[in-house]
């Protein structure tokens, strides 16, 4: 049996329309009726056509839709919230797919009040952006945290997870608070060192004479991928998870002058305890499943 009958997708980039193709490989009789706040994307989506329909308002995306996923950057949930209040069903389930929750569950619980809530993170992506961008196996294999209130209902928190295990990911529920934490540690710190690195570098462009990108390496090559990831989104990621991240940022500071005094000090049995240690950290994560185990991340060579 299949979780819902009707979707609802607001925001057609990379997650959204992932999640249409995905949801059309693997439960294709479920309607899909997407909408994006930018009418060039609605025109391309509707030309892609992963969608049944594409609604020129948010509000007529959700009229009879059963589930409602809003894939749109963090600091615009509330604002699309608000616009589909009036038109949302009385037993319809919303959920999004931000990368922090603690700001999105309040804002959808301000804006819909009353209303079946369960915030979602498929901690998946790519660098590019668009409804172009999207495939239907972005989730396989990749993991979803569910961040429901605590007074949820737990079988709408079961349906929401039956959808992302339908699409291949694996399913966690975590608190808000936590996820924010774990994801500042994991992904959103990471990206904020891979913006400065790659912003320092553009930096010298001039005093090194262009070499910097000429002559760009693996470290500083795959810095520049994460980089290279949505501004808006990143954006609102940090503004909205503004505690966890400073938490993060603190203790990276400290870790980074314990460095600083090592390579100063000619202390080499700390940098190699230290980098001992991060090794074996990579090889849980390939063991794991979360990342590719050949050489030079599975690139081709040919």
């Amino acid at each position: 049996m299949l979780p819902f009958a009707r979707v609802a997708i607001v925001g057609l980039g990379l997650i959204g329309s992932s999640i249409a193709r995905a949801i059309r490989v693997e439960m294709p009789t479920v309607a899909i009726t997407g909408h994006d706040g930018d009418a060039s994307v609605r025109e391309r989506a509707t030309a892609i056509g992963f969608c049944d329909d594409v609604t020129d308002t948010a509000g007529a995306a959700v009229t009879d839709a059963d589930l409602v996923i809003l894939c749109v950057p963090v600091g615009a949930v509330a604002g699309v919230a608000a616009e589909i209040a009036a038109d949302l069903p009385a037993d319809a389930i919303v959920s999004d797919v931000g990368s922090s929750k603690a700001g999105v569950l309040a804002a959808l619980q301000a804006a819909l009040p009353g209303r079946a809530v369960v915030p979602a993170h498929p901690v998946a992506g790519t660098e590019f952006s668009g409804p172009e961008a999207g495939f239907a196996t972005l989730f396989k294999g990749r993991w979803c945290i569910l961040t429901p209130p605590a007074d949820a209902d737990p079988a709408a928190v079961a349906r929401v997870a039956a959808v992302w295990e339908r699409l291949g990911a694996q399913v966690e529920t975590m608190e808000a608070r936590h996820h924010d934490l774990v994801l500042a540690v994991t992904s959103h710190v990471p990206h904020l060192i891979a913006y400065s690195i790659v912003g320092t570098a553009s930096d010298l462009e001039e005093v090194t004479q262009s070499e910097v990108i000429k002559f760009s390496a693996g470290g500083f090559r795959d810095f520049t991928r994460i980089a290279a990831s949505d501004p808006t989104m990143w954006r609102d990621v940090f503004l909205n998870n503004r505690e966890a991240v400073l938490e993060v940022l603190q203790r990276l500071t400290e870790d980074v002058t314990m460095l600083q005094r090592a390579i100063r000090w000619g202390d080499g049995d700390a940098l190699f305890d230290l980098f001992t240690r991060t090794r074996a950290i990579r090889r849980s994560i390939i063991e794991q499943g979360q990342d590719d185990a050949r050489p030079d991340f599975g690139r081709a060579h040919e």
